[in-house]
This record gives C-alpha cells, structure tokens and sequence, in this order.
C-alpha cells in the first residue's frame, strides 16, 4: 500500500504509517502534478492546503481513503468522494483543546488590546491610557455552533464567570444544559452577546452566517472571534461596521482564502489576525498525526475507520464490539451474490440477538457492498454502498430480534431476483466470521476466505469419493470439507475449501456425476 502526505503532518503519523505502508511526502504540489500522481496511492493525507477535486479523486483510480489532518473538509469534494466509494476521514476532536485555548486566548486579547498594546509598546509609545479594556466577567458569551470546540470554549467561560448562550439547531437542549448554556436563536444571540465565537462547519447554511444584516442587530461593542472556517463571516461587511463603530473589535484564524499574507481585515487596527494557528500545538499535531495514522490502517485492514465524514457512523463504545459483524455482514452478502443469477430486485437483512439493539446503518451498507462488488463495475464498499444500491432501485427490508436461538448473534442476507432467492446467515465466533447457513442446510464455514467450491447433490455413497478423484485429477488440494443434509440420503449441499480455482472442464465432470445438481465456484 502507498500512501501520499501532500501536506506537513507530525512526524508521528509518519512513523505509523510507515509501519504499514509506503509513505513519500509531496508538499506543495500543484494541482495538476496531484492528479499526476495521485493514481498511485492508495490514500492521501492532507490538512487545509491540498485541494481534493473532483478530478483528483476521478484520477486516484486506486484511492481508498481521503485522510484529513484536522477537522473540516471543505478542501475535499465529499460528494464526489462517496460516489466513487472513496472514504473520507478527519480528526475532530484530537485538536480540540488547542482550538478551544486559541479562541480563549483570541478573546482575552480583544477585551485588553493586547496585539494592539504589544505593537505600539515595541513601536515606542507608552499609550497605556489608549488601551483600557474590558472584563470578561459577568459578559454575554454567544457560542455559534455547540459541538466538540464550541462545547469546550463554554466549559472554561464558565470558569471565567461568564453568562452563556448558542445558536445550534442540531444540538439538543438537555446536552446544552449539561454546560450551563441557554440555546437561542441566532438574532437573540447577536442582541444580547458582547462576544460571540463561531465554531460552526462551512456549508451551504452557514457560509456567510454573519453578514451585514446580522451585523445591524449587534451590541456596538461587541466583539466576534472566528476560528473555525473562513467564509463564515462577510469579512468586507465586519470592516466596514467595524469602521462604522457598530462592532468593537474581532480575531480571525481562519480566511476565505489560505494562505493569505494581504487583506481588508488586516487594515483595522481592531482586528486582531493570526494564521490559521488554532490547530498549531505541538500536542494537537501530534495527536491529529497519529489520529489519521492508525484510521487509514484500519481502512487498509478491512476495519471501519472511527471519524468517516461519509460513512455510516459508529460510535466509539460500539466500534469494538460491531467491527467484527461488520466482516461477517460483508461476507454473508458477497457469497449471496455468487449464488444466485439475475438482476437482484430485494434484499432482506435479519439481525438477531445482541447485536439487533445496535445501530445496524453500518451492517446493512455491508452486506450491500459485499453483494453489489460481485455486480457492479463501479467500485463498492461501505461508502457509497446504499447509493449504488437505490440507483439499481433495489428494495431493502431490515428486520431485527432480540432472540437468536441457535447461535449468540446472527445476521441473515435474502436475495432476491423476483424468480429465486437465496438465504446466506453470518456470525461471529471467537472474533472471526463464520458462515453457518445456505439456504436451508445449516453449516460452519470457516475460514471465510479463499475458493469454495458448492456442490447441490443427493446424499449416497461413494459420491464425495468421486469428487475427490476430479479434483484430485485436477491437482487441486482440498484444504477443508463441509457437508450439509436435510435427511440421511435425501439432497445435500457439499462444500469444498480448495487451494485455487477448479477449472471449468473439471467442474463439468463433476456436473456429469450421477446425483450431482449444481456446481458453482465461489471466491471469498
């Protein structure tokens, strides 16, 4: 595997990396030198810097997974991405205290004009009189965006005695609570706040969240801090009220465009700028490195990466337990496929047992990608699985049971092509994958990998004797035997566990047995 770092990361991720992988570092490329290369790797790691097009990902022929250094994704096309079934991970909360300390720090520095002071100090001046500021206590803290940051900033306002208010049509108000916040609408905010920091995600909604008319409704000393992602705030609007002394002061990390070295905002004297360092702490980096290291690891060994921003999602308190069901789902759908022909009109997934009290979003997309990689010539996998699926319009129907009677969990696939069906059930014993039922013969197929080889008969002697002669014929070891009955001499299913492909010539002798049904060679 090789993975591409096109922006700096902490020497940390390297290292795990390179553990694992091929890695080359290729900071500064142009975009047409990405889409160059990019169709040599099998992951690319970038922070804010390297912009992943949609070119780049039609180029990246071979990409499994987009890692973001940091938190937001605006620099990837995440759409394009999950078409193409393309993981996109980032590292939301390993900088979180560094970003939260950065917009505290931001915040004092406005309400004592410390970059203001500092530089007429140096400058010569002692102007101490011109530089009389504010307290923060008992002042009106607007948070816009209440999640991992925004929640952290109001934790330790709470410690600096501040009164605390957000805007989040997202978060619950029992979770605000919980910090001692009063959620609001975002005009009341803007009224009551003398400062207001947004930690929200760019998007369509929120792009220029605050911009001239949201400007008119704030308190005239009021000061804003952004160090979640420019394009948040019209920065020509905030200068211009600014000049107008309808806004005290403001702090920015972050600008519609980076790097920036020239800008409207670094005209004003009460603007207080710093380049994008909210990030920037030898713990943060170190912990994002490592973050997006051992996630891009987990995707190349077939696990489900912790942060997917287009996957479906699972908690860290279940990863540990559903990740081996992830396998097992996977495998149950990828043999379906490969025993039955046809267009495959409706699937139908069963979770019995423990695992039916999980969110099953993650199990159903791969069972979906095990059977539509058989199928599809796009490439499918747990991203963009339920995509490719709707697009063929097949039905999918979920069932759950909290009862499993023969087995501690299970999960069932049906697949249907409207004239045949097949029933293949899945679980999980001591941490591997074990297919224990086709159809109607209950089994144990174990090990789920390598080439099987599915044979329909009557059960009578010397019938597995003759078989074993064509293979044998065929210099094809037989490495494991299963044998499935539904009554002593009555039809039966034989499965065979061989060292490679039977070929077809050999497969049809064993078609021209007396009692022999069906044959069909299958790769897991």
């Amino acid at each position: 595997m090789r993975v591409l770092v096109s922006d700096p990361i902490g020497q940390e991720g390297i290292e795990i990396l390179r553990g694992n992988a091929e890695v080359d570092i290729k900071s500064d490329l142009k975009p047409d030198e990405l889409v160059s290369i990019i169709g040599d790797y099998e992951a690319l790691v970038v922070r804010s810097q390297t912009r992943v097009t949609a070119e780049v990902l039609e180029a990246g022929k071979k990409l499994q997974v987009v890692a973001r250094a940091g938190v937001g994704t605006d620099n990837i096309d995440v759409d394009v991405a999950t078409r193409r079934g393309i993981l996109v991970v980032n590292a939301p909360t390993s900088n979180t205290i560094s970003a939260t300390e950065h917009t505290i720090a931001l915040m004092l520095a406005l309400a004592r004009h410390v970059a203001q002071a500092n530089a007429s100090l140096k400058a010569g001046e002692w102007r101490r009189n011109d530089f009389v500021g504010t307290e923060v206590r008992n002042k009106v803290l607007g948070i816009v965006g209440l999640g991992n940051v925004g929640s952290e900033v109001a934790r330790r306002a709470l410690g600096l005695e501040m009164e605390l208010i957000a805007y989040d049509p997202y978060i619950a108000e029992d979770y605000a609570r919980n910090f001692q916040v009063e959620l609001v609408t975002l005009d009341e905010l803007l009224k009551r706040s003398d400062f207001i920091t947004l930690h929200a995600p760019l998007t369509k909604l929120t792009k220029e969240i605050i911009g001239e008319k949201e400007l008119s409704l704030v308190k005239p000393t009021v000061r804003i801090i952004n160090t979640a992602r420019g394009g948040l705030i019209n920065e020509e609007a905030l200068v211009e009220a600014i000049r107008a002394k309808k806004v005290g002061g403001a702090a920015f990390d972050v600008f519609d465009t980076e790097p920036i070295i020239s800008s409207i905002l670094f005209e004003e004297d009460n603007i207080i700028v710093t380049p994008h360092l909210g990030a920037s702490t030898a713990e943060a980096q170190a912990m994002v490195a490592e973050d997006i290291a051992e996630q891009i690891i987990d995707v190349f060994n077939g696990e489900p990466a912790r942060y997917a921003v287009n996957a479906p999602f699972i908690s860290a308190e279940t990863m540990s337990g559903l990740s081996p069901f992830i396998r097992a789902a996977g495998a149950a759908g990828k043999l379906a496929s490969q025993l039955i022909d046809g267009k495959t009109s409706s699937v139908q997934i069963k979770y019995d047992g423990e695992i039916s009290h999980y969110d099953t979003n993650a199990l159903k997309a791969a069972v979906l990608g095990g059977l539509l990689d058989q199928i599809s010539e796009e490439r499918v996998n747990l991203v963009n699985a339920n995509i490719v699926a709707a697009r063929r319009g097949m039905k999918i129907v979920e069932q759950k049971d909290t009862i499993c009677e023969n087995y501690t969990n299970l999960i069932t696939a049906e697949i249907s092509t409207g004239s045949e069906s097949v029933v293949v059930a899945t679980t999980v014993i001591r941490g591997e994958t074990h297919i224990v039922r086709v159809n109607d013969y209950w089994i144990d197929i174990y090990p789920c990998e390598g080439y099987f080889l599915f044979c329909d008969h009557l059960d009578r002697p010397g019938l597995l004797g003759s078989v074993g002669k064509i293979t044998g014929d065929a210099n094809i070891n037989i490495s494991a035997m299963h044998v499935g009955r539904l009554k002593p001499r009555g039809q039966a299913l034989m499965i065979l566990l061989l060292d490679e492909a039977l070929p077809e010539k050999h497969r049809q002798q064993l078609l021209a047995l007396t009692d022999m049904y069906s044959t069909r060679m299958v790769k897991l």
